[in-house]
């Protein structure tokens, strides 16, 4: 049985304490984790559609992607924009006017899975008749991401 005696030189005197706690830094940190998993979804509120799942991986980005969401009900919309077909070409053309025309930006093309496949193939028509070739069709992924 070992006994801890203080010595007889330190006597009064306490020896500085060579721990850290680091237990509020992990409460902290937890917190901070839970709020960014809360706001994370957040942040890239839309247009409510429901995507199609899809085992491809994420592509990588070079500039800010032109969004086109057309939802369950068929109305299209130009990032959160309400956009009419009638208009689209019009819309497109402006926007292929102001762009490089040697590099057109990616345009991401969210359709709701209860859409007809003939609807968003009209959509995409439109868009490679303005001359926006890089069209990616946006999925859920293994992930849910």
């Amino acid at each position: 049985m070992a006994l801890n005696l203080p010595s007889q030189r330190g006597r009064g005197r306490r020896a500085p304490m060579a721990e850290i706690n680091v237990t509020p830094l992990v409460d902290v940190m937890l917190v901070l984790l839970i709020i960014f998993m809360v706001t994370a979804p957040l942040l890239t509120a839309g247009v409510p559609v429901t995507l199609p799942d899809s085992r491809a991986k994420a592509l990588d980005q070079d500039q800010k992607p032109l969004v086109l969401s057309l939802d369950g009900e068929g109305k299209l919309f130009l990032d959160k924009d309400p956009l009419s077909e009638a208009t689209l070409p019009d819309v497109l053309a402006q926007l292929a006017a102001k762009g490089d025309p040697a590099k057109p930006p990616q345009v991401f093309l969210r359709a709701d899975r209860k859409l007809d496949y003939g609807h968003v193939m009209r959509v995409m028509g439109e868009l490679n008749r303005a001359g926006y070739n890089r069209v990616a069709l946006v999925t859920v992924g293994q992930d849910g991401q």
